[in-house]
């Protein structure tokens, strides 16, 4: 399971609104990089693949592909604003370690 905070939510469909394509897919998964080995990715996309798998969360369909699952299962994204800028803040149990910036991770999968 992956989840979105209300916070979250809210913001995912802001930003969604700002593409003006109301069938566009929010993605989320990870590459190699960042301060530790893991950095997360989130984008929109027109098409996802048969192999991907599909969460819902409050409305909104999250598309994972298989291979970066090991990497998200149960993780929660967060949203908030604060004095130093908002940001998106990822609770997940898979890290062991994670950068002051929140954005990458280590893990032992």
């Amino acid at each position: 399971m992956i989840s979105l905070s209300p916070a979250a939510t809210r913001e995912v469909l802001r930003l969604k609104s700002k593409q003006n394509n109301p069938h566009l897919l929010f993605r989320l998964g990870v590459q190699k990089g960042g301060c530790c080995d893991w950095s997360y990715i989130m984008e929109f996309e027109e098409t996802r693949q048969s192999s991907d798998i599909v969460y819902q969360s409050n409305g909104i369909e999250i598309v994972v592909a298989p291979e970066t699952l090991k990497y998200l299962e149960n993780l929660t994204i967060d949203y908030s604003e604060d004095l130093m800028g908002g940001g998106f803040r990822f609770q997940n149990p898979n890290a062991s370690q994670s950068c002051s910036c929140g954005y990458s991770f280590v893990t032992q999968a």
